[in-house]
C-alpha cells in the first residue's frame, strides 16, 4: 500500500558552492600575498646581485671603448712643459693642457659612444655572462641593458640553481658620464718622482629589479701619463728633520 502526501522532497542546498566562492578567491589571495612578501624579502638579495652584475657589464663597455683609443699612454715627460719666469728667475713646471683636454675628449666621447650602443641592444658591446641571458628586444625599446637571471642563482640557492623563474634585471645611465683629471705623485729615490696623470671617470646609472629600483656609481681609473721625473742630484741630501745624519756627496775639485 503507498500513501501519498502533498509534501514536497526538500531541495538540496547550495553550501558547496558558496563555500567555492569565498575559498578560491582566498587561496589566490593568500598566494599572491606569499609571492608578494617573498619578493619583497629577497629584493635585497636581487638589488646586491644587480649591482655587481652591473659593475662587470659597464667596466667591460669602458674597457672596450679605451682600447679603442687612437693614442696609447704617454710618458709624463712628453706631457710636461717648462715656463721660465724672468722675474723671479725661476722655472715653473707643468703639464700641456692642450693634450690633457684632447685626451679627456676622445675618453669621453668613445665611452659614451660605446654605452649608448650597448643600451640601443648591441650585443658586441657586452661581455658574455654565462648563464645569463641579454634581452635585445627590450633593450631596443627602453633604452636600457637588460638581461635575465634564475632566481635560485640570484638568491645563491644552490639546490635550485638556475632552476625558478627568471628576474629581468634592467640598468641605464643617467645623466652624462663625467670625467676628472686627477694626478699621482710619489717620491722615488734621490730628487726623482713617479708621476701618474689620470682620468677619473664617473658613470652614474639607474638599476631596476623587481619591486625596488637603486642607483649606483660606477668608478674606473683611465691612465694618460706615466712616468719619471728625474731631478738634479743634491751635494748633500737629508731624510729628514728626525733623522740628524746626512749623505754628503763628494764636490768636484777646482784646479
Amino acid at each position: 500500500m503507498r500513501f501519498y502526501t502533498n509534501q514536497k522532497r526538500p531541495k538540496r542546498n547550495n553550501y558547496g558552492k558558496i563555500v567555492l566562492r569565498f575559498v578560491i578567491p582566498s587561496i589566490l589571495v593568500g598566494v599572491a600575498i606569499f609571492f608578494y612578501t617573498v619578493n619583497k624579502q629577497l629584493t635585497p638579495i636581487y638589488t646586491q646581485y644587480a649591482e655587481v652584475q652591473t659593475q662587470k657589464i659597464a667596466s667591460h663597455v669602458i674597457s672596450q671603448a679605451i682600447n679603442n683609443r687612437s693614442t696609447s699612454v704617454y710618458d709624463v715627460n712628453e706631457i710636461i712643459e717648462n715656463v721660465p719666469d724672468d722675474t723671479t728667475d725661476t722655472v715653473t713646471t707643468k703639464f700641456n693642457a692642450e693634450i690633457i683636454s684632447q685626451v679627456m675628449s676622445e675618453i669621453h666621447q668613445l665611452v659614451e659612444n660605446h654605452l649608448e650602443r650597448a643600451e640601443g641592444g648591441d650585443l658586441d658591446m657586452l661581455p658574455p655572462l654565462g648563464d645569463l641571458e641579454y634581452n635585445p628586444d627590450r633593450m631596443e625599446k627602453e633604452q636600457g641593458i637588460v638581461f635575465f637571471v634564475p632566481i635560485g642563482q640570484a638568491a645563491n640557492i644552490p639546490l635550485l640553481g638556475n632552476l625558478g623563474p627568471k628576474i629581468p634585471i634592467r640598468f641605464h645611465v643617467v645623466g652624462d658620464v663625467h670625467a676628472t683629471v686627477e694626478t699621482d705623485i710619489r717620491e722615488f729615490g734621490i730628487n726623482n718622482a713617479y708621476v701618474e696623470v689620470y682620468l677619473m671617470l664617473q658613470v652614474n646609472v639607474q638599476i631596476i629589479v623587481p619591486l625596488a629600483t637603486s642607483r649606483s656609481v660606477i668608478e674606473q681609473k683611465i691612465p694618460i701619463a706615466i712616468g719619471l721625473i728625474r731631478g738634479k742630484v743634491p751635494q748633500i741630501y737629508s731624510k729628514g728633520e728626525q733623522t740628524p745624519a746626512q749623505i754628503e756627496v763628494p764636490l768636484e775639485k777646482k784646479e
